[in-house]
């Protein structure tokens, strides 16, 4: 295993892990669970168990997307994700909100 698929999943733990917290904050705190739902649905694809099923899955049908592809297709989604995150989504303003909620 080469350091570059080290770095690479830990990379896509780190950010489905952010993604899903991000997720559960705006289910709760936010104004609009739904994007929250959405954030937590998305996450899932970050996790290595899931990569490895999308892999045995590729195997089994005859359609393959490609890895160039796929991690493409991470990084836009990667990139939406935080944009709409910090962005639109005010996530420090919800972060507030939580600590406020939560007595921290």
């Amino acid at each position: 295993m080469n350091s570059l698929s080290i770095i690479g999943k830990t990379f896509s733990w780190i950010f489905g892990t952010a993604t899903f917290l991000a997720g559960i904050i705006n289910t709760f705190w936010g104004n609009d669970p739904f994007f929250g739902i959405f954030l937590i649905i998305v996450s899932v694809f970050y996790f290595l168990p899931v990569n490895i099923l999308i892999m045995l899955t590729k195997k089994v049908s005859r359609i393959s997307i490609g890895p160039r592809l796929a991690i493409l297709a991470k990084v836009l989604v990667g990139i939406f994700i935080f944009i709409a995150v910090l962005g639109v989504g005010e996530i420090f303003d919800k972060i507030n909100l939580m600590m406020a909620d939560l007595n921290f």
